[in-house]
């Protein structure tokens, strides 16, 4: 079997070791050109070229891989099947038609529960009991192809997007070697979506923002499914304050909402719109991360104090 794959961050690079591993011919890589990051602006390498960089994978890194010279490269390397995950670019038609055994998506949601961006941190936010990944064979449209295999994962209490997505990683990387396996037999299955179906969008920065007046329930998934970024926050004193770990309270207590009505040694609670949000870990703007106990033996903050912008 033939493979080209196509992914581009961390979440992708379990399915290509995962090939690679098993024995199968990966021909090549499509990936994301290479871009600037962090305060520096230092040009960094995609997570998945550098994994294909360890194993001499010839890699294609094209703005539109739907231009002439990205389908070139593709139909040159004649792949029996191309396997996407993360890539994110949306395939022609024309690439689609490419492969003998067509194109299959790794997707980190149980479909058609959350197509889109963002379905990781969109299962945590929403207090969703389970995840799991789904494999997919690709058509025209945005997460719409019919299911391969899928399975499941229990979310825990404790998961933040970025433990959930490590989570997923490793499941993707299992199940497709196992999809892949069931396509060379010809023992595969495929199963229509339907019509009840949910997306995930592009999370943005400003989703973070705390509304103390929701329930602290829902605030504390906000701030586990933003975790580790975009990261959810708040203001105090005109200043940004990032919260990185809390937990909900189902206590009550006079107040406004985003009021801060505890102050222990190693935490403080706001109240919300139903309970309280008991503050465990923060960062202030322009400092590093912490946790309550640090900040209280610091700047601190008092009873009476309203947070939010």
């Amino acid at each position: 079997m033939r493979i080209i794959y196509m992914g581009t961050p961390d979440f992708a690079v379990c399915a290509l070791s995962s090939l690679i591993e098993s024995g199968y011919d990966v021909a090549g890589v499509v990936t994301q050109p290479d871009r600037p990051k962090g305060r520096g602006g230092k040009v960094m390498y995609p997570p998945v070229k550098e994994e294909a960089l360890k194993h001499n994978i010839d890699i294609i890194q094209p703005v539109r891989v739907k231009d002439e010279a990205g389908v070139a490269w593709i139909r040159d390397k004649n792949p029996d099947l191309i396997v996407v995950a993360a890539f994110g670019q949306i395939l022609s038609k024309e690439i689609l038609d490419i492969p003998k055994y067509g194109c299959i998506n790794i997707h980190a949601s149980l479909l058609p529960k959350y197509r889109g961006a963002s379905p990781i941190q969109q299962a945590v936010i929403d207090g969703e009991d389970y995840s799991g990944v789904t494999i997919m064979m690709m058509d025209e449209g945005l997460d719409t192809g019919d299911i391969i295999m899928q399975k499941k994962v229990k979310i825990e209490s404790c998961d933040t997007g970025g433990t959930l997505h490590d989570k997923l990683a490793v499941l993707g990387g299992e199940l497709v070697v196992e999809a892949v396996k069931s396509i060379e037999k010809g023992t595969f299955t495929r199963t229509p979506q339907g019509d009840d179906f949910s997306y995930a969008g592009i999370i943005d920065k400003k989703m973070g923002l705390i509304d103390f007046s929701m329930e602290a329930e829902a605030v504390e998934r906000l701030i586990r499914g933003l975790s580790p970024w975009p990261s959810a926050y708040t203001y105090i004193g005109g200043k940004l304050l990032k919260i990185w770990t809390a937990c909900a309270d189902n206590s009550e207590c006079t107040g406004e909402c985003g009021e801060v009505v505890k102050v222990d040694s190693d935490s403080f609670s706001i109240k919300t719109g139903k309970g309280l949000l008991k503050v465990l870990e923060l960062q202030p703007e322009g400092k590093r991360r912490m946790k309550v106990s640090d900040y209280l033996n610091g700047a601190g903050i008092r009873a009476g104090a309203i947070l939010g912008k």
